[in-house]
């Protein structure tokens, strides 16, 4: 995914569910957000996307303008987004201990006590498992604790002029993060809500899950039936717009996330097998014929897999036999190794809260 609104607001056009602004924007935390410097008032292309943005979207002019004026340059945010230099070894034991600790473990297993019920009819709806959902707040936000305090109209306009340039990836990034402000500004105005309110992430994202503006608009649901999508302060409303999200993605009722794999491939087939990257392509039966054996049951998986490499530093990397429903994590952020901490966060909190359940020995 890397990598996407509650007090009384109109109804968003084309949706039929009312968007509330959050009730945690006005606190004293939110409020000591994160400052930009230049305002985009001063930039012409910017004040030109503004003019081409109303003229798309059928809004005032004289709105846009001002407000996309009023945004500022983070001078951290590209910096952010500046890639690590080629070469620099990837490392999933470190990864994976930024994600699965005590704390957000334990965090974990009170939101699931909390949200039991939401989390058990998001299964049932839609066939996402409760613990891939706990795993995604829990990996985004510590559930709802780390939500980010950047204006999300000063990280997206950053990201819109002023994408770092280093970048492999510039020229589709910037139309990417234009892309998300425009959806932004067209939301804001016809939810008639307040768009310096919001409070993300430093690439724009917003609420338990992190939404991007096009997936809020998108696959946001009002999931605790009040009328009202708030992303930040429901959680209800969170998990069903994570559970629609994946369905949305290709996530696949029932089927596994990945199998272990064992390896006794040359180097010509293991890059036959690396090629497609995490893109499910091989059956289990061309899979072995490469040298990757998966393991039961997922020698018998009916679907297409892919073999997915997670670096260890120095040390011998992990392989697993990823599914289509690894790759449908992936959709949420473009990373292995995300998706498999999401799993992993995910198994152990669930294990934590089954453990806890237990009774004990006398």
């Amino acid at each position: 995914m890397k990598r996407l609104l509650s007090t009384a607001l109109v109804c968003l056009a084309a949706c039929t569910t009312a968007i509330t602004l959050p009730a945690f924007a006005q606190t004293a935390k939110q409020r000591s957000a994160v400052q930009g410097t230049t305002p985009y008032a001063e930039r012409s292309e910017a004040m030109q996307f503004a003019a081409d943005i109303a003229a798309r979207r059928d809004l005032p002019l004289s709105w846009v303008q001002a407000t996309l004026g009023q945004a500022r340059f983070l001078p951290q945010v590209p910096r952010l987004m500046t890639p690590a230099p080629q070469g620099t070894a990837k490392n999933w034991n470190a990864y994976r201990g930024r994600f699965i600790d005590p704390v957000r473990i334990r965090a974990g297993v009170r939101f699931w006590q909390t949200h039991a019920a939401a989390l058990a009819r998001a299964e049932r709806e839609y066939g996402v498992p409760a613990e891939i959902i706990v795993g995604i707040i829990g990996v985004e936000t510590v559930y709802g604790q780390q939500m980010g305090n950047f204006r999300v109209i000063d990280a997206l306009a950053t990201l819109s002029f002023d994408f770092p340039q280093a970048h492999p990836r510039a020229a589709a990034r910037t139309a990417y993060f234009r892309g998300e402000l425009e959806q932004f500004l067209s939301f804001t105005h016809r939810s008639a809500m307040d768009p310096f309110a919001l409070r993300g992430s430093y690439a724009g994202a917003m609420g338990l899950g992190q939404f991007m503006p096009s997936s809020w608009v998108k696959w946001a649901v009002d999931f605790d039936g009040n009328d009202h999508i708030d992303l930040f302060a429901s959680p209800v409303d969170a998990i069903g717009s994570v559970a629609n999200y994946f369905i949305a993605h290709g996530w696949k009722p029932g089927m596994a996330t990945h199998y272990p794999v064992a390896l006794d491939s040359t180097p010509e087939q293991m890059s036959e097998l690396l090629g497609p990257d995490i893109l499910p392509t091989f059956t289990p039966e061309r899979m072995l014929a490469l040298g990757a054996r998966v393991q039961p049951p997922g020698n018998a998986h009916n679907g297409p897999l892919a073999l997915v490499e997670l670096q260890n530093g120095a040390d011998a990397p992990l392989y697993i036999a990823g599914t289509e429903n690894f790759y449908a994590i992936t959709r949420y952020n473009w990373s292995s190794y995300y998706a498999l901490s999401v799993i992993e966060l995910g198994a152990e909190v669930r294990a934590a809260r089954e453990a806890a359940r237990a009774p004990r020995a006398r």
